[in-house]
Formats: C-alpha cells, sequence, structure tokens
C-alpha cells in the first residue's frame, strides 16, 4: 500500500476544498440574476424551489459517503472487479431513485408547500421552476454516487472538474437564459437541469476506463446479494445518523426563533461562519474517508493510524486558522453579510461561539470520515443518537435560564458529544482491522 504522507492527505483535500468554494457563490448568482428581473417574486420562488429540491435530494446523500466507505475498501484490498462493480450498483441507484423523485413530484410538491406555506404567486412560479428542474433529478442523485467513487480512488482532481465545470456552466447558461433571452424563472431552472445532466455526463467520462472492461457489468456480481445488503445497511445507517444531525440544526433555528426575530437573523448570520467551516474541514475529513478505507481494505492497522493522525494534524490546523479569523475578521463579516444595525449588533454578541466552533467540532468532523471510510456506520448512527439526546437535555437546561447564549452552548456541546463519543469508539475500529 502507498505510503501515507502530508502531500497525498492534501492532495485530496485542497481539490474538494476549491470546488467546494464554487457551491455558495452559484447560489449567489442564481439570486442575483434573478434579482435584475426587479420583482420579489421571482427571487422568492428559485429560493423556496430550489430548497424544496435540495431537501429531496439531500435524503440521497448518504449515496456519497457510503460509496466512498465502500469503493475504498475494495481499492485497499485491490479488487478492481468490485470497484467497478459498485459503480454499476451506484448509478442503478442514484438513476433509480431519481425516477421515483419524478414519479412521485405530484404528491411531494403538495406535502412541501404544506409544511413551506408561501404567497400563492410565489408557490405558482415555484412550481414551475420545480417541474423543470426535476427532470435533473436522476442525473443530481446519480453525482452523489459518481463523485464518492471517484473520492475513493483518490481521484479528487475529477471532482474538481466536474462540480466547477458544472456550476460555470449553470452560471453562464443563467445569464443567457435571464438576461439574453429573458426566460425568468423558467430560464433558472432550464440552466440548473442542463448543469445537472452535464455534470452526470462528465463523471461517467472520468469513468470510461471502466465502462471498457466487463466488470461493471457482471451482474451476478453487480446484484450479489450479500453485497447489495452490506451496501443498503451502510446507507442506511449513514441515512439515519445525518437525519438526527439535521434535527439538532432545525430545532436550533426553530428554538432560536421563538427568541426575537433580531436574534433569530443573528442566528442565521452566524451559521454561515460554520458552513464556511464545515465546507473546508469536508476535504480533509474525505482524505481520511479514502485513506482509512483503503487501510481497513488492506488489513493495515498502521496505515489506518497514520492517515487519522495526519488528518487530525490538518483539520486542527484548519480549525485553528478559521478560529482566529472568526475572532479577528467576525465583525467584517457580519457586516458584509448584513447592514441591519441591530442585527450587526446582536450577532458580535455570540460570535465568540463561532470562535470556539471548529475547535471544539474539528473532532466530530475528522472522526466521521474515518468511521465512514471504515464503513462502521452502525457506531456512527448510535454515537449520534446519543449526542443528539445530549444536545436535547442541554438545551432543555440551558435555554430557559441562559436564552440564546444556553442555545449555542449547547449546540457546541453537542460538538464535542460527537467527537467523545465516536472517539470512545474508535479503539473497537482498529482492533477489528
Amino acid at each position: 500500500m502507498q505510503s501515507i504522507t502530508h502531500k497525498r492527505v492534501l492532495g485530496i483535500a485542497v481539490p474538494i476544498v476549491i470546488s467546494n468554494i464554487t457551491v455558495p457563490i452559484l447560489g449567489a448568482v442564481d439570486t442575483g440574476v434573478i434579482g435584475q428581473l426587479g420583482q420579489a417574486t421571482p427571487i422568492g420562488a428559485v429560493g423556496i424551489g430550489a430548497l424544496i429540491l435540495t431537501t429531496f435530494y439531500w435524503f440521497f446523500g448518504f449515496l456519497r459517503m457510503g460509496t466512498t466507505g465502500l469503493t475504498s475498501q475494495a481499492v485497499g484490498a485491490q479488487d478492481s472487479a468490485e470497484i467497478d462493480a459498485i459503480l454499476s450498483r451506484v448509478l442503478f441507484l442514484g438513476f433509480g431513485a431519481g425516477l421515483a423523485v419524478i414519479i412521485l413530484q405530484v404528491p411531494l410538491f403538495a406535502l412541501a408547500f404544506m409544511v413551506s406555506p408561501a404567497a400563492s404567486d410565489v408557490e405558482a412560479m415555484a412550481r414551475d421552476y420545480m417541474q423543470i428542474r426535476i427532470w435533473g433529478a436522476p442525473f443530481a442523485i446519480a453525482i452523489y454516487g459518481i463523485t464518492g467513487w471517484l473520492i475513493a480512488q483518490e481521484r479528487t482532481k475529477a471532482v474538481l472538474v466536474l462540480q466547477v465545470g458544472m456550476n460555470l456552466l449553470n452560471i453562464g447558461l443563467d445569464f443567457l437564459f435571464v438576461l439574453g433571452m429573458s426566460w425568468g424563472v423558467e430560464g433558472v431552472a432550464y440552466a440548473t437541469l442542463i448543469a445537472e445532466v452535464s455534470g452526470c455526463a462528465i463523471g461517467l467520462w472520468f469513468a470510461q476506463a471502466t465502462f471498457k472492461g466487463v466488470a461493471w457489468r457482471a451482474w451476478s456480481r453487480v446484484f450479489d446479494g450479500t453485497r447489495l445488503m452490506h451496501m443498503m445497511l451502510v446507507n442506511r445507517d449513514i441515512l439515519i445518523r445525518t437525519l438526527m444531525l439535521q434535527v439538532i440544526f432545525v430545532s436550533f433555528t426553530l428554538v432560536g426563533s421563538g427568541f426575537d426575530t433580531v436574534t433569530l437573523a443573528a442566528n442565521q448570520v452566524l451559521l454561515q461562519f460554520l458552513m464556511i467551516t464545515a465546507y473546508a474541514l469536508d476535504g480533509f475529513a474525505f482524505s481520511v474517508e479514502t485513506l482509512v478505507g483503503q487501510g481497513v481494505g488492506a488489513r493495515n492497522r498502521r496505515a489506518v493510524r497514520q492517515a487519522a493522525r495526519l488528518v487530525f494534524f490538518w483539520g486542527a490546523m484548519i480549525a485553528l486558522v478559521f478560529a482566529a479569523s472568526f475572532a479577528v475578521l467576525g465583525p467584517l463579516g457580519i457586516d458584509i453579510m448584513t447592514t441591519a444595525q441591530d442585527v450587526r449588533q446582536e450577532a458580535r454578541t455570540y460570535l465568540i461561539y463561532m470562535v470556539f466552533a471548529p475547535i471544539l467540532g474539528m473532532a466530530s468532523w475528522v472522526l466521521d470520515g474515518i468511521f465512514i471510510g471504515a464503513t462502521r456506520t452502525r457506531d456512527m448512527r448510535n454515537m449520534m443518537a446519543i449526542s443528539a439526546a445530549i444536545y436535547i437535555c442541554a438545551a432543555f437546561l440551558l435555554v430557559p435560564s441562559f436564552e440564546n447564549h444556553g442555545l449555542w452552548i449547547a449546540l457546541l456541546i453537542s460538538f464535542v458529544a460527537r467527537g467523545v463519543t465516536l472517539g470512545l469508539r474508535y479503539p473497537a475500529l482498529e482492533r477489528a482491522i
């Protein structure tokens, strides 16, 4: 097995970090282009429509993580036939899930607007947007699996090309369809649909060597019951774990909305700092997923430990940089994100929690990657359940007395709980190799 070095870790992580940067840029361009129409309704329609579809697709995000773990283990075991078969499995699952979303779009849209009602004109325009974009569901969901498959093979430069190419095409088509051809909301939808289909095509192009072989269509292996069941169990545990994580953040927003509008707005501004941290640390989490998975596949305990050690080092460095940046530049960042003086002042009150968040949360991000790579997803699920329970208890005890301060402390406690509980399970992970 190839030695694990700082250069190798960075070679996997840096392209992912760069590609992640394009995600918020695309959202800003979508909003900015449609905002040139000078009306509030189209902005709201694109915003709520994109949120609903992203939420639907997000439920299949486990496909990326599960695929990375399973494929990296096949790479470590030097099982090229299984690597190719995994690609076929994730494509069948991704395209199948997307077709299911298309077939069920009427009840899904109805449920979404029941949960998040909007003004009639906004809802009508959002439906027009969603009815166009929904045809990209098979391609958008398949991209999760393709991305995980490429990452597991340390082909993160390919992932960078896929993501950046897809997002740049989307941005260019936004300008052409909306500003050049006056297609309005439908133009934004068509731009995203074409970009998602193209992104999937780029990913498949990077897999062309696999399609020149025969293992990808060895159907007895692709649809082997034991392997399919293992894949389903891994993905099921990741989905449950992710749902519990989402409960923490949704409840954080809902409890925060119970204080006052200014506090709610301040919390949302500060959560953007947390998203920036997540985008950066994701690159290193992906590194450790890949390297740990390969170590497990090769039955090389020393490689797993070395991967964990190096990624923890880089995770700690990144966390300290972000903590220092938020401490020094946080007020400026707040001022850039909002012009409301009361929200600015309120956000500054709670900025200290963003300084501590990267430091206290780093271990949970890295350990998530370690357990995904090892496909110890049952441990991830169970430790997340414990952490969510600790968060709920902390919020129940702290919020009545300390209000929003108590809410932020409870969130940071949940980060620590995730890191500690997974850390306690790490020795068992090593013993199992």
